[in-house]
This record gives structure tokens, sequence and C-alpha cells, in this order.
């Protein structure tokens, strides 16, 4: 989408101009206006204007001086004359502007819109740059050129690993013709790739075509050196040039407007989408390599849903109340470290999903994100490890490494992957030793039934508080311990009754009872009748 911003101290000509461009091509044309050349100047600092519609008289400042201060700002930006004064000099002194085009008011609307199509148009072929592409790709030394990038990597890689002396620097940096001076603070800019390429296509060669059209376009105003780097990502290094005096935010905003230029020759050249960060503050040499990886964590943290962002580094974005927060994170670390070890799995993803919906904020800074993900990928790496669970959990590893996920959204996403394993785990561990627990329990009743087999006698057998045990045995079996011992007593009587000639008396010392009269009590009131009847029913049989 295009800008086009229409200029005009006659209110009625620029408000008419504004709806009939504003509903023509609402999806190509994004249209603001203004009412004199001092509101215009207003709009050319707050965004990137394409095309300039404007009058060429007007009180105050002329469009001619309008044009001459647009085009110190935008060079690549159109402009229009409308006027109804058809004189000679203001012509001639439009014509010999560049990316200047003069109209009547007299010719009409759709003369005036047809020419904003054409100019339009231009802008479009010139975003094409393909005969740059083929001139560029044939111009440069592959030998040269190879060497400048490997150069530029190891910079961005260690800086302070490559730079000894300025001097020395200095003609290393001459020498692979990168023409940027070590005696001047550096901008850095990151591009990286929201769709790859078609298949088919070279993505070497795609990558190169980015980084000459981002250069061609950021050379208006700065010198740059550019190099894509081992994660496929493209990397600028920039200072203004020498004879251009700007202030820091005027550089931003000229970056930042140019990376919207960068972003729509890219998409219309070579069909790819690009997101871009930028450094807001220049940084020394010795700096490089951590702004470098600030830009790279800043990409990664904000883009991940194909959108072709332009993204500021702010660096004065930390906090006073860092450290506060920091130990609160550490403390629902622990918390939650303590809720999984005992089970606790609705309190231990309260926490958890608490802390990933703080990852996926979008005003949340790039150290409290890294601090909030390291204490969570931490504590489920120890707790795999300890676990034993390598196994399971193969690629544990890549929760120490941020760099290996494309985003933060794909970062949590495995960070909850080990979270359901681990609880997984937890809760089928947790059912195997209860299982273990009941079994071994139950075969301790079944095999000694003339034993004391009171709650606080099996607790201490089983290493559990008796009342734990009662409520952890009725919630795995569905019975009380004392049933299930009945239920154990009675068959083991039914059995010796049916099977031997023993006595009710002996049978019920078998079977725990010293009492024979309990034990008759306790067989009539679960069979329905004694236990001498019981054996005389059997040979009625």
């Amino acid at each position: 989408m295009y800008r086009l911003l229409i200029v005009d101290d006659e209110e009625i000509i620029t408000d008419s101009l504004y709806e009939t461009f504003a509903r023509h091509i609402p999806e190509q044309l994004d249209v603001c206006k203004a009412y004199s050349a001092t509101e215009a100047l207003s709009w050319m600092q707050r965004s990137r204007i394409d095309i300039v519609l404007t009058d060429i008289r007007m009180p105050g400042m002329s469009g001619l001086e309008l044009t001459e201060r647009i085009q110190a700002s935008w060079p690549n930006c159109r402009v229009i004359f409308l006027t109804g004064h058809s004189d000679f000099d203001y012509a001639y002194q439009a014509f010999q502007m560049a990316n200047v085009r003069y109209l009547l008011k007299t010719e009409g609307y759709d003369k005036v819109m047809s020419v904003v199509e054409d100019v339009m148009e231009e802008i479009r072929q010139s975003h094409s740059m393909v005969e740059l592409l083929e001139h560029s790709h044939k111009v440069n030394s592959q030998l040269a050129l190879i060497q400048q990038k490997e150069y530029l990597r190891k910079l961005l890689q260690d800086c302070t690993a490559v730079i000894d002396s300025t001097m020395h620097m200095q003609d290393e940096l001459s020498k692979r013709d990168i023409r940027l001076q070590i005696n001047s603070p550096v901008y850095l800019i990151l591009g990286r790739f929201n769709n790859l390429p078609e298949k088919g296509s070279d993505l070497t060669q795609v990558q190169e075509s980015v980084r000459i059209i981002g250069s061609s376009l950021m050379n208006e105003r700065t010198v740059c050196a550019s190099v894509t780097d081992h994660y496929g990502d493209t990397i600028w290094l920039l200072q203004p040039k020498q004879e251009e005096e700007m202030t820091n935010d005027k550089l931003v905003r000229f970056l930042e407007g140019t990376l919207e230029l960068v972003q729509e020759a890219c998409m219309v050249s070579l069909g790819v989408s690009i997101a871009f960060s930028l450094s807001s503050r220049s940084c020394n040499w010795s700096e490089l390599t951590k702004q470098y990886e600030r830009l790279r964590l800043l990409q990664w943290m904000k883009i991940g849903d194909g959108v072709s962002m332009v993204l500021t580094d702010h660096r004065n974005d930390l906090s006073s109340d860092v450290p506060k927060e920091s130990m609160r994170i550490s403390n629902r670390i622990e918390i939650m470290s303590g809720y999984l070890e005992t089970g606790r799995i609705q309190p231990f993803y309260d926490i958890f999903e608490e802390l990933a919906g703080e990852l996926m904020q979008q005003d949340i800074t790039m150290e409290r994100a890294m601090e909030t993900y390291y204490n969570l990928a931490l504590l489920l790496h120890s707790t795999i490890n300890r676990w034993g669970l390598q196994q399971k959990i193969p690629d544990q590893r890549s929760l120490l490494h941020l760099g290996e996920y494309t985003c933060m959204k794909d970062a949590v996403q495995f960070l909850y992957r080990a979270a359901d394993e681990l609880v997984r785990y937890k809760r089928s561990n947790e059912q195997e030793r209860a299982n273990v627990v009941i079994h071994s329990l139950c075969s301790y009743v079944k095999e000694n039934l003339e034993k004391d087999l009171s709650l606080v006698r099996l607790a201490e057998l089983h290493h559990f508080n008796p009342s734990y045990l009662s409520r952890f045995f009725k919630q795995e079996m569905g019975i009380n311990v004392s049933e299930f011992i009945d239920d154990c007593r009675i068959r083991k009587a039914k059995e010796l009754l049916q099977n031997t000639n023993l006595m009710v008396r002996e049978v019920a010392l078998q079977v725990g009872y010293e009492a024979a009269h309990s034990f008759t009590r306790l067989f009539k009131k679960i069979t329905g009748m004694t236990p001498q009847e019981y054996r005389e029913s059997l040979l009625v049989r």
C-alpha cells in the first residue's frame, strides 16, 4: 500500500480530492491531507509518504520549497504539482526537480487520478529492481564478497576476538571494501523471512537479492554493509553519511520508513515477506555482538505470526522493580516444584500457565522473558533428569537453547509438552506405586489372617500414616480396610469349613478370632447363617 498526501491551502479543494482518492482504490492507497506546507512537513516527520499532491503557490511556504524539504528527507518521494496558475517560471522550476510532475487544476479529477495511478506504477516498477539485481550479481567479485561476509560474521559472533587496534581494524575493513568507519558508532538492522521462498527458488540468491534491495534504498542517507548470518537472517551495519547532519531520532525514522519500502520491494520482486528489527541507538564496535544478540532475541520474541513488522529496540525499557519481580519468579518456581513432587497437579498447572501466559504478553521486556523462560525450562530439565526420563523426552536439551525455536510461541509450546510428559509420568508412577502398595497389603492380609491386622499394624508395615492408609485403600479399592479383612476371613473360613474337619472354634482361631462367638456373629452377619449351619448346608447338597 502507498501513502498519498494532499496539500492545498484551499480547504474545499483539499477535502474534495481527499474524498475522491479515499474512495478510489482504498486497498492500494492510504490518503492523508494537509492545509499548509507546515502541516505537510509534520506528516512527513510522522510517517513515510510515497506521493505528495500539492499546490505550487501557498501562503508562507510554496510548493517548490516544500518539495525541496521533502526530498531532503525522503528522496524517493514523488511530487505532483497541482495549480490553477499556468505560470511558465513555476512549471520550469518544477520540471528541474527529480521525481516531480506538473498538472493544472483545470485538467479535472480524472486526469489527476490518472497521473497518480501512473506514479504508483512507476513506484511499483522501481521496486521491481530486476536490472539492479542482475547488474549487481555480475559486477560483484565472488571471492571478495565471500571474504567480506566471513569477516562481518566473525564481528557479529564475537567482536572482541576480531577487534584489536583501531588502525588495524580500519585497514581490515578497507581491505574488504567495507566503507564503515571504526571510530564512529554503528547501527544494526536484522531482517528475517516470514515465509520461505517458493520451492525451486535458490535461497542463497533470494538472500543476496534482499541484501541488495535493502542496501540500495538505505544508501540514500547511510553507509552500510550487509551479510546473511549463520541463522539465515540478513544483517545490516550502518552509519549516517558524513555529509548528512542527522540526529539519532531522525535517522531512526528514516530507517523505519525505508524498511517499509524494502518490505514492499521484496514482496513485489521476490515474493517474500520480511520482518525487521533495528537498534534505536548506535553502539560502539566493542558492543556489536551484544547488540546483535539483542536484536535476534527481539525478533524471536515478537515475531512469529507471519506479519511483516518493523520493530525498534528501545534499550531503556527496563523497569526499576526487576529484582523484586525476579524474586517473585523464583518463589513461584519453588512452589511449582513442590506441587509437582507431591503430585498436586492442578496447583502446579495453575502457576505454570500463569508464567507461560506472561511470556506471551506483548509488553514483556526481553530480560524478564528470558528469566521467566529459563526458570521454567531449568525446573523441567532438572526434573526430567532426576526422574530418569531422558528417553521419554529425547529432545529435552532444546529446553535450554532458545535459539533452536522459531519464536517464543514455539518455545512455550515445547514447555507445555515437557510439563505434560512429566505430569503423565507422575500420575502413572503414582498409580503404579499405588498398585504395588495395594497388592502387597492385600497379599499380607490373605497370608496372615491369624495375626494382628489392625490399621496401625498394617500402616507400620507399609510405612504409611494409619489415617492416610485408610483413605488411600478406600480410594483405590472402593471399600474400607476392615471390610476387606472381614471378607478375606469369611472366604478362608468357608474353605476350612468345607474342606477340613476342624471345629468351629479352631476355624475361628485360624482366621484371627480368639473368641468363637465373635467369629460366629460375624459369619452369620455376612452369610446369613452360622458356621455350623453353613457346614450342614454343604452336606445336604
